[in-house]
């Protein structure tokens, strides 16, 4: 009898041993998500997202490297560098005209490094769908998501229109509160750990907590509806529509990649990693209305729609991009979780990118005080 037992317990360690090999890169995917935001690890997590999740290079193209004129030299002031070291900012480029007045990397991290954009990613998406629609792809904000993506009938998308979720205003219920283990963000996340399909988990969502359109609630799943609409009416992938139509004409420094699903699908609502001085040149193009270097790479008429108001219950949101509250004319912000930033105030010509791994961004006061950071500095340029 003991002989039975020890023989069938020998069978089943095996049998888990198979299991785990089998499985390891999802389990190894599963621990990152779980310690991904730790103290210890974070910095390094964020410039290396690419250990620890599937990924999918970009091309940068064959472009020679534009570049960004050195500017008078602005050293940051005593507050400033408080801010810098309360936030854990790691990368600080700031222009102003154009040229290149500032940087500065922190917590062991270098200009070479590409920092995830978390949220910051949307606002590129928005600046891809707005090349696309100039070329007829969308010529009706109005349509039907499923249109595009008949995937999501049935699903609480069914009924949404691309222009609700251009501006957060689905109706979806879903629970962003990344301090919750079991919110919506979080088992998105594992769904991206495990391989799972990001398409799949979209379609899945039943619960509606709101009429299509006529509530801002932010929902970063919108996002990546947007990148199913894209996806139905082109026939392509998101990368290479953003490598020929974006990254490309901008001359950036690195090819950056995105984080990818187990069906090779982009992380198109978080998961772009770029160099920080790349953030800037990004933000230095919405800046000049769309315009780099001679070339028109995003409709003047688009950077003004989707830097403006867009939701129709007045909320100060655009097409993907927030509007800072009593913002001056122009001034926007890309913006995503843990400290990422690309603000952009055209009455002052300045645009400055930051990336950062501050586990208080949720704290009270942090995200004004922030605002408030990057506008005093904005004004001493």
């Amino acid at each position: 009898m003991l002989k039975r037992i020890v023989r069938g317990l020998l069978v089943l360690l095996v049998v888990l041993g198979g299991l785990a090999l089998w499985k390891r890169e999802e389990i190894t995917r599963l621990l990152a998500v779980n310690s991904l935001f730790s103290e210890e690890r974070i910095v390094q997590n964020f410039s290396h997202m690419d250990k620890l999740f599937l990924t999918r290079p970009l091309s940068r193209g064959d472009g020679p490297v534009s570049a960004l004129p050195p500017g008078p030299p602005f050293a940051l002031p005593a507050d400033a560098a408080q801010w810098v070291q309360d936030r854990s900012v790691t990368g600080l480029v700031m222009l102003k005209g154009g040229q290149l007045v500032h940087e500065s990397y922190y917590l062991g991290t270098g200009p070479e490094d590409l920092r995830i954009s978390w949220s910051v990613a949307k606002s590129y998406l928005a600046a891809l769908f707005g090349v696309l629609r100039a070329e007829g792809k969308f010529p009706d904000l109005n349509a039907q998501v499923t249109d595009f993506a008949p995937l999501l009938k049935g699903s609480a998308y069914d009924g949404a229109t691309i222009h609700d979720v251009l501006t957060m205003s689905s109706g979806v219920g879903f629970n962003e509160d990344y301090l919750d283990f079991w919110s919506d963000i979080n088992k998105m996340g594992r769904v991206l750990a495990l391989g799972g399909s990001m398409d799949g988990f979209a379609a899945g969502l039943k619960t509606r907590a709101s009429a299509p359109g006529s509530h801002w609630h932010y929902v970063s799943i919108d996002t990546h509806v947007i990148g199913m609409v894209i996806r139905g009416a082109t026939g392509q992938d998101i990368p290479e529509l953003l490598e020929s139509r974006i990254l490309a004409p901008l001359g950036m420094e690195a090819a950056p990649y995105y984080l990818t699903d187990g069906e090779g699908v982009s992380f198109v609502l978080g998961g772009l990693n770029v160099m920080t001085r790349d953030y800037a040149r990004f933000g230095q193009m919405i800046l000049q209305r769309g315009a780099w270097q001679g070339q028109q790479v995003v409709p003047a008429t688009w950077v003004e729609a989707m830097t403006t108001p867009q939701a129709k219950d007045g909320s100060a949101y655009g097409f993907q991009w927030w509007i800072p509250p009593q913002a001056a004319p122009g001034e926007v912000m890309a913006q995503g979780i843990y400290g990422q930033y690309i603000y952009i105030n055209p009455g002052l010509d300045v645009v400055i990118a930051v990336n950062a791994a501050d586990r208080g961004f949720e704290e009270p006061g942090v995200y004004d005080g922030n605002i408030a950071m990057l506008r005093k500095l904005a004004g001493a340029l």
